[in-house]
């Protein structure tokens, strides 16, 4: 049997003014797949991950979650429909603790106002998600922590548990290596590397540091002037004499 397609995106287009940001952009993404996108900067990834996942809105095209077209809808549809994301910039709770960070989007994952001034029990089922998430992450040890003052590679691990904590059919990471010290980023690129080929997530992933995306993808797509240039396997892909060209200026 197929693969089964979580996100679909059809001849997607964004058009503002007389510019084409985005043109004719399609793909699929199976089930537990993890698809990097990468491509000069300026290429159109970051405007490609905001009409994913509703931030903007195409003017052409379609994007369909597990099925369903979700163009039209809003960011929190889609998030409740199990789409997930992170930023290039960290947004957190930075008065609250770690685990508390965890636990509010594990309530809003439950259908439940966000309270942060509620003192929940340790059953709690939000607080068992966090607990579970943060131990998924790698911060377990610093849940009572205050959020800002985490570095800022701990900083992305407590991104992706809050995504966790919501349980996405589709993880969005958008360059989650921005901004992080060299010495963090191998934790980082192993947390990836667990929740793909252990837990089986289906990531879409946005990167500039070439070896971590081809060191984790199993496809790469290369984006280029808000097309994509070529799409494939990280080796199929690096020998395209296109994208050479669009790196390099000229074929090797």
């Amino acid at each position: 049997m197929a693969d089964r397609i979580v996100l679909e995106v059809k001849q997607l287009d964004l058009r503002i003014g007389g510019a084409h940001i985005i043109n004719d952009v399609s793909f699929s993404v199976p089930q537990g797949e993890l698809l990097g996108v990468i491509g000069p900067n300026g290429a159109g990834k970051t405007t490609l991950f905001n009409l994913i996942s509703g931030v903007l809105r195409p003017t052409g095209g379609s994007v369909h979650l597990e099925g369903t077209d979700v163009s039209a809808a809003p960011i929190s549809t889609r998030a409740r429909s199990g789409l997930g994301r992170t930023f290039q910039t960290s947004s957190l709770f930075p008065g609250l603790s770690v685990r508390e960070n965890v636990r509010l989007a594990a309530q809003v994952k439950g259908g439940n106002a966000l309270s942060v001034i509620r003192f929940p029990r340790s059953t709690d089922a939000a607080n068992t998600v966090a607990a579970a998430r943060l131990e998924d992450v790698g911060l377990s040890h610093l849940a009572e922590q205050n959020a800002s003052g985490l570095s800022h590679g701990d900083k992305r691990k407590l991104e992706i548990a809050m995504l966790l904590a919501q349980d996405p059919a589709v993880l969005l990471l958008d360059e989650p290596m921005a901004g992080v010290a060299s010495g963090d980023v191998p934790g980082l690129v192993a947390l990836i590397r667990s929740l793909h080929r252990d837990q089986g997530r289906t990531v879409l992933m946005v990167e500039h540091h070439m070896d971590v995306v081809l060191g984790l993808v199993d496809r790469v797509a290369v984006m280029h002037h808000g097309q994509v240039l070529a799409i494939g396997s990280p080796s199929d892909v690096m020998a395209n004499a296109d994208v050479q060209s669009a790196y390099l200026g000229d074929p090797l």
